[in-house]
């Protein structure tokens, strides 16, 4: 699935095609994504101008001059495409079939936007402003992790006391939004920290370190366009290329990249999920 440095470069791909400009025409070729399309979806969008173009944790977030906010989540092969745009620098994903183009915005400016998502993971929905806080999807969410909220204070006190690893609170979504698997356990790597010690054992002195590890990552990986490990690609088609930067994520019997541990990456699997780290210098 599609985490924050990939949903960052999606929103960056479509905020000049849609951020300003006003939808002429929305075109719905099924009724549902994931869940039900909301009523008069295509109403209340036609017409409308796309204020601003956000993200929050892994969503996007359209606001309307409508006073409602248009809610779009990428699930695991969503996927945005722009008519016309300019190829990356990067690789260029194969072309979305047309069979599974769900939904398609039109601005006044020109430009055309689809959705594709084979699997129908992803989902759409319109909340209106003042709700948005409130809504199940955001209510308790964390801070961001690329936002000036997410501090050492920040992680010291999610940390305390508790007995789960540190990668479990970091994707707790209440912990901070929008991390995910893949970052985690590069961030955690990047930091020394084990996935398997306490949160609340490890030692106020090395939380900063973590957090600037985070935020480092996360950064790098924007700056690239994101990981690519499936189905992902920006909105003009390219490919993200952190992958390439991988430390640990999926190098399960590589030798560790840290100079002078010699330790080799070994996998384990938590709550369901692949952890990849080195036994030697995570500690």
């Amino acid at each position: 699935m599609p985490e924050l440095p990939e949903v960052e470069t999606v929103r960056r791909g479509l905020q000049p095609a849609l951020e300003g400009h006003r939808l002429v025409r929305v075109q719905l070729n099924r009724p549902d994504l994931r869940f039900p399309l909301p009523d008069g979806f295509v109403q209340r969008l036609t017409g409308a101008r796309i204020d601003r173009l956000d993200r929050r944790a892994k969503y996007l977030l359209g606001h309307l001059d409508r006073g409602d906010i248009l809610v779009m989540h990428l699930g695991m092969t969503g996927r945005f495409e722009i008519d016309g745009a300019t190829p990356g620098e990067f690789a260029r994903a194969v072309d979305p079939d047309p069979k599974h183009a769900h939904v398609v915005f039109e601005t006044e400016a020109g430009a055309c936007v689809t959705y594709y998502d084979p699997r129908r993971f992803g989902f759409m929905s319109l909340i209106p402003e003042m709700d948005i806080d409130s809504h199940p999807w955001f209510a308790g969410m964390g801070p961001e992790p690329l936002g000036p909220d997410f501090t050492e204070a920040t992680l010291i006190k999610a940390f305390a006391g508790r007995k789960q690893g540190p990668k479990t609170l970091l994707l707790d979504q209440r912990t901070v939004a929008g991390l995910g698997n893949i970052y985690v356990c590069e961030a955690l790597h990047r930091a020394g920290i084990s996935p398997l010690k306490p949160a609340g054992g490890i030692v106020k002195k090395r939380i900063g370190p973590l957090v600037n590890a985070i935020k480092d990552v996360l950064a790098e990986a924007v700056e690239v366009g994101g990981s690519t490990l499936r189905d992902f690609a920006a909105a003009d088609g390219a490919l993200g290329y952190f992958q390439h930067r991988f430390r640990v994520y999926d190098r399960e019997g590589e030798p560790c990249p840290t100079p002078g541990c010699g330790g080799t990456i070994a996998r384990l699997v938590q709550s369901g999920r692949s952890t990849f780290y080195c036994p030697k210098c995570q500690k």
